[in-house]
């Protein structure tokens, strides 16, 4: 079950976060609401990214359009941790023999890289 936050359910858990600020985050798309039949609504992983882009400002004053970069390269590391994963499961389920063949392979790539 999936649950869905209003603007003000949002602006209650996240304890950081203001009215403006999260105005500010959807308005520069680094936040970007679902829309429901009572209004925009947010999802727990809306909420946590809400808390990092709080403290980001806060510890480091970044304004929105350095919070989007940031959020940005975030998203892509955590797609290719994804992507990293998956690999290495596929590997994990191959043989011994292609298991080392693979191993040898990554060790020679790095020494010469």
């Amino acid at each position: 079950m999936i649950d869905f936050y209003s603007e003000e359910d949002a602006i209650a858990t996240v304890a950081r976060l203001t009215h403006t600020q999260l105005l500010s985050f959807v308005k520069a798309r680094i936040v970007t609401p679902m829309q429901s039949e009572s209004g925009p609504v947010y999802r727990q992983i809306d909420l946590v990214r809400m808390e990092l882009l709080c403290e980001l400002s806060e510890q480091f004053e970044l304004d929105d359009d350095a919070l989007g970069v940031v959020i940005s390269l975030i998203d892509q590391l955590h797609g290719v941790r994804a992507e990293l994963r998956a690999f290495v499961d596929a590997i994990a389920s191959e043989p011994a023999d292609v298991r080392e063949r693979i191993s040898e392979a990554v060790r020679a790539t790095r020494s010469t890289g």
